[in-house]
This record gives C-alpha cells, sequence and structure tokens, in this order.
C-alpha cells in the first residue's frame, strides 16, 4: 500500500466504503430473510384463522299450514328466537320472510337462520329439551320444512 499523500487516504476512504457496502449488504440480507419469515409466519397464521373461521350454518324454511293465524306463526317465531338464550351452543341466529320476486319459495315462507362452532354443537342442538319443546309448538302449524346444513367457505 503506498503512503503518498492522498493516495493513501484514498486506499483507507475505500476500505472504509467496502467495509461499509458489505455491513449495508449484511443488513439488508438479514432484514430480507426475516421479511421472509413474518410474511410465511402470516400466510400460516391466515390458513390456520380460515380454518378455524369455518362455521356450520344451520338453515330451517318453514311453510305454514294454511289455517294457521298470524298468532300461531307469532308464537313459532318467539319458541324459535327463544333458543339462543336457551342453548348456549347457537352462535349466532336470525330469521326473516320471504321477499324473493323470483316465486321459486315453493311455499315456504319463513328462513330460520343458525350458526353453529361444529357438528358436536349442533350435534348437542338437535336432541336438546328445548330444540325438542319447540318442535311441539311448531308441530301442530307446519305444513313442510326444508333443512340445509353446510360449512362456509
Amino acid at each position: 500500500m503506498a503512503k503518498f499523500g492522498s493516495l493513501h487516504i484514498l486506499n483507507i476512504k475505500t476500505k472504509r466504503m467496502r467495509i461499509i457496502v458489505q455491513i449495508s449488504f449484511t443488513l439488508f440480507l438479514i432484514g430480507l430473510v426475516s421479511c421472509a419469515a413474518k410474511q410465511e409466519a402470516m400466510v400460516s397464521n391466515t390458513a390456520k384463522m380460515e380454518k378455524t373461521e369455518k362455521l356450520l350454518r344451520h338453515v330451517v324454511l318453514f311453510a305454514f299450514n294454511d289455517d294457521a293465524t298470524d298468532a300461531d306463526i307469532a308464537k313459532v317465531q318467539k319458541a324459535f328466537s327463544d333458543l339462543p338464550s336457551k342453548i348456549p351452543q347457537i352462535q349466532s341466529y336470525e330469521w326473516g320472510l320471504n321477499n324473493s320476486p323470483e316465486g321459486l319459495n315453493k311455499g315456504l315462507t319463513h328462513c330460520f337462520f343458525l350458526t353453529f362452532k361444529s357438528e358436536a354443537d349442533r350435534a348437542i342442538y338437535l336432541p336438546h329439551p328445548d330444540h325438542k319443546a319447540f318442535g311441539a309448538v311448531l308441530g301442530p302449524h307446519l305444513k313442510d320444512v326444508l333443512v340445509v346444513d353446510y360449512w362456509t367457505e
């Protein structure tokens, strides 16, 4: 290495620059690897969340007898609406009246929509005494029923 004035300073500056570049590049690689690992963990966590976020939907459609009064139907609606407070396995509940303009409801007018976290929860609900008691309220007024259960995607 030459020690003549500015040439010596240039070599020192060049060595420092090489070290700075090497350190910077090493830090960049560490950051890149860290980001990749974090992204992989996020993808893995998202997949786990999607797997656990699937819910079991229980859709029940009723057609009532022609001689069922509004009071009879209201009694059935109230009895169904009381089930979530009696059966803790029901995660959510809603109901509504058909209002489709297509005319394809085949006489089914009332939709009740329940959510369960698992098939085990549904298995507790189906034979539950309060569910059976609801069936006794519904039975005399029921013309037809359709039930569809599915896992959310």
